[in-house]
């Protein structure tokens, strides 16, 4: 029950909050909002024991059982890393935001659209369905987009917005293309029994196409190469929504797919590249990328990019394991997965304490610009601590989290070279060069952050604002998170024990050596080669540190509009054009073309289908005599039609209008249809007031001038579309395709209560279509009520016109 309430109450809260806000504007919304993630966070960490002795908590509901769509939510060890972190971070960005957001800005939409995210992640990662895990991956990209566009008169926001919300939404269709796949092959949207059947996929057809689909989500969605160009965008968003959505939790929803769907892809050589692949390429493309930013935000932006590149790398190597097959020899190359789980958790904190960082350097500074910043250490002594903890740990020196993760990473790099399979004895040094090259300018990137921004000389004379340490409400969340950077460092195992090992049994179901899943983590491995790494990411950093100014020059060698964005934007701007010089070949403004347009369709689609099928048929001895008094009707229908054609006048074709209206409805009363017939009275009644009331509005008919070409096309139109009816009409009277309702209804006095069966289908089988049939006539009449009591001002007729 506590994970459909941790999904349930975040949307619930998100409900009423509006509503709260209104009736107490003075106090503080935050401070109720962040109730919500601290009870949440609080009843999932009593689950922690349990889930740690292999317990797991499966819950289904009911949903659309016709389309096999239930509500199933699953709690295992990988879903409780995610959901600690979504509830976790998420408590203390609330709390950030608190002091951070000023009261002016529209509080009640932003902590609105942060409850959405948070009951969406939330939704992600402990759905067991591919549906419903779908549906809330593509609410925490729309809930993502109003995030990033909360200060939205900003044009910069609204077009980081856009761009995160197209490319994620664009992998999410993917996405769902891969799960309809998955679904074909197995006739379940179960990921427990996909997991179960993962021998039938990997033999179908499918089983390429609907893995490289699924990547394409998981790829956009965290940001991995070469859809990364939407992270540095989303950075226009307040300070606490990047460290929330782009640190801990959105960005990290592709992980989770990956890790989530290893056990059913992995094993297999497209898996293994592609992932591991694209990630080694995105660790190298962010870090490189991020020592060229001057925005400290931007900075880490590339960072994020960077680092989720690494764990994407490593959960790739992690895969290998399952091609060796569940063996002993296998047990070294789960150790890779182990230390993109662990680099996870790493992340979330030093990164989430990083943004907060920056935001406080921008609340009290006034710019976040580093050639502007500088001398700021003993200005900001708080800050320029967290800063140091939270860089030196991305950096990977110890005695911070980071560096222990760090190792693992180089560990597993260079334990791939050992295996045979893949073609790794030919490519498999790409791993380690490239993870040491990217390590060397992550190295150069945490010390530009420290060095530019708190080191070296004050530049008062760029700085708007006096400088001063920020209140102790914005220091008290990242402060918690470099304590954890810190603590994890000295107590890793307390970690591995609880958190690690349980997700390690997700990734690796059914494994026989659980208890070797995870190893001990040591801050000391001996003289190996990853230490060797580590010390010359360090000596080399500090080289190209220092001679900065004199390499730096390298990256004007691509030029600008050959960049990712440059080209993204130049499509977007192609399209956009295209769009829309063909919309207005088409939207011309007037009706007439509008109805050509619906009409023309109607006829190709229907009447082709009639003509290139077999689905007519009519046999007109099996129709009811017609009366003469019906003759009659139609007959009148005929001269008011026909009338209405050849009409000059408008109070002609007004009265003309209306006697085909009222036609109508006499046929209903013929036919014994009552209800129709009133509501067709009101409505025509309705109609000719309306037509009366903007009577001298109405085009004047004698001065109407239309070309012969015209009136011919008109009437081929009208004729044909009339034919296209009467063609349907016919036919239904003969369709015996499917067994017909009727006879369901005939028993309506058993059902209902009623002997009279159009009045128990209008009162109780469509009592609510009636009921809202009711109230579009109520409005109806309004509307017109509001027009005849409405006076036009003086000069209102001049603009109608």
């Amino acid at each position: 029950m506590i994970v459909e309430f941790s999904i349930l109450l975040p949307f619930i809260m998100a409900a009423f909050i509006p509503f709260i806000y209104r009736r107490f504007k003075k106090f503080h919304i935050g401070w109720l909002v962040l109730a919500v993630p601290v009870t949440l966070f609080s009843l999932l960490a009593t689950y922690i024991p349990l889930i740690a002795n292999g317990q797991t908590f499966i819950k289904t509901y009911e949903w659309i059982p016709s389309f096999n769509i239930n509500f199933t939510t699953y709690l295992d060890g990988l879903s409780m890393i995610f959901s600690l972190l979504i509830t976790g971070v998420g408590s203390l960005v609330i709390l950030y935001s608190i002091f951070y957001l000023s009261t002016k800005e529209s509080l009640q939409h932003f902590y609105c659209y942060l409850l959405l995210f948070m009951g969406a992640m939330l939704g992600v990662v402990f759905s067991d369905h591919l549906m419903v895990l779908y549906a809330f991956w593509e609410l925490t990209s729309v809930s993502s987009f109003l995030l990033i566009a909360f200060w939205h008169h900003r044009k910069a926001s609204r077009a980081g917005a856009r761009k995160a919300m197209t490319i994620t939404v664009i992998g999410g269709v993917a996405m769902l293309a891969g799960f309809l796949m998955l679904y074909d092959m197995t006739g379940t949207f179960s990921i427990r029994e996909l997991i179960s059947n993962f021998n039938m996929i990997q033999t179908h057809n499918l089983f390429i196409p609907a893995m490289v689909l699924v990547l394409l989500g998981a790829f956009t969605k965290s940001a991995q190469f070469p859809f990364h160009i939407w992270l540095p965008d989303a950075m226009e968003a307040p300070t606490p929504v990047s460290a929330y959505l782009h640190s801990a939790t959105m960005v990290k929803a592709g992980i989770y797919l990956v890790a989530r769907m290893t056990p059913i892809f992995g094993g297999h050589e497209v898996w293994f590249w592609s992932v591991s692949g694209i990630g080694i390429l995105t660790l190298f493309w962010g870090s490189f990328n991020a020592v060229r930013q001057y925005d400290l935000k931007a900075l880490l932006a590339y960072s994020t990019v960077s680092q989720l590149g690494l764990i994407m790398s490593l959960l790739g190597f992690g895969s290998a394991a399952f091609a060796l097959g569940y063996s002993s020899d296998s047990i070294i190359y789960t150790q890779a997965t182990f230390a993109a789980l662990f680099h996870l958790i790493n992340h979330s904190t030093f990164k989430g304490a990083l943004f907060m960082m920056v935001g406080i350097v921008d609340h009290e500074v006034g710019t976040r610009d580093i050639r502007r910043l500088g001398g700021l250490m003993t200005l900001m002594p708080f800050t320029f601590t967290i800063a140091i903890i939270g860089s030196f740990s991305m950096a990977g020196l110890p005695p911070f989290n980071g560096f222990l993760s760090k190792e693992m990473f180089f560990a597993a790099t260079v334990e791939i070279l050992s295996l045979n399979i893949f073609s790794l004895e030919s490519f498999g040094l790409i791993f380690p060069v490239v993870a040491w090259i990217a390590s060397v300018f992550t190295f150069v990137y945490s010390v530009i952050i420290v060095a530019q921004t708190f080191w070296g000389q004050r530049k008062p004379e760029r700085i708007e604002k006096p400088v001063h340490e920020a209140p102790l409400g914005m220091l008290i969340s990242p402060f918690i998170l470099v304590a954890l950077v810190v603590g994890i460092f000295f107590f890793p195992n307390i970690l591995r024990q609880y958190i690690l090992q349980p997700a390690m049994l997700s990734v690796y179901p059914n494994f026989p050596y659980p208890v070797q899943l995870t190893k001990e983590i040591s801050f000391w491995h001996g003289f190996k080669p990853e230490l060797f790494m580590t010390i010359s990411v360090v000596i080399v950093g500090m080289i190209l540190y220092r001679t900065l100014k004199k390499w730096r020059s390298v990256y004007q060698i691509l030029p600008q509009k050959y960049s990712f964005n440059a080209l993204y934007e130049r499509l977007i701007s192609f399209s956009e054009s295209k769009s829309h010089s063909l919309t207005r070949s088409y939207m011309n403004g007037q009706l007439m073309y509008y109805f050509v347009y619906i009409y023309v369709f109607f006829v190709a689609v229907v009447a082709g289908y009639f003509l290139l099928s077999d689905a007519f048929s009519w046999n007109p001895a099996k129709d009811s005599p017609v009366e003469y008094y019906e003759l009659i009707l139609v007959l009148v229908m005929v001269f008011a039609v026909v009338s209405l054609l050849f009409a000059k006048g408008r109070i002609t074709a007004v009265l003309l209008n209306g006697v085909l209206g009222y036609s109508v409805a006499f046929f209903f009363v013929v036919f014994r249809a009552p209800d129709l017939a009133l509501t067709q009275l009101v409505v025509e009644s309705v109609t000719t007031a309306l037509f009366l009331l903007c009577f001298k509005y109405l085009p004047d008919l004698s001065k109407e001038n239309v070309s012969k070409a015209m009136k011919f096309s008109k009437a081929t139109i009208s004729i044909l579309v009339g034919a296209t009816v009467t063609l349907i009409g016919l036919a239904v009277l003969n369709y015996d395709k499917f067994e017909s309702i009727s006879s369901y209804f005939e028993d309506s006095y058993n059902l209902a209560g009623g002997k009279n069966i159009v009045n128990t289908i209008l009162g109780d089988f469509r009592a609510f279509d009636t009921m809202l049939e009711v109230v579009v006539l109520f409005i109806a009449g309004l509307g017109v009520y509001t027009l005849i009591k409405l006076k036009a001002k003086k000069g209102d007729s001049d603009v109608e016109n």
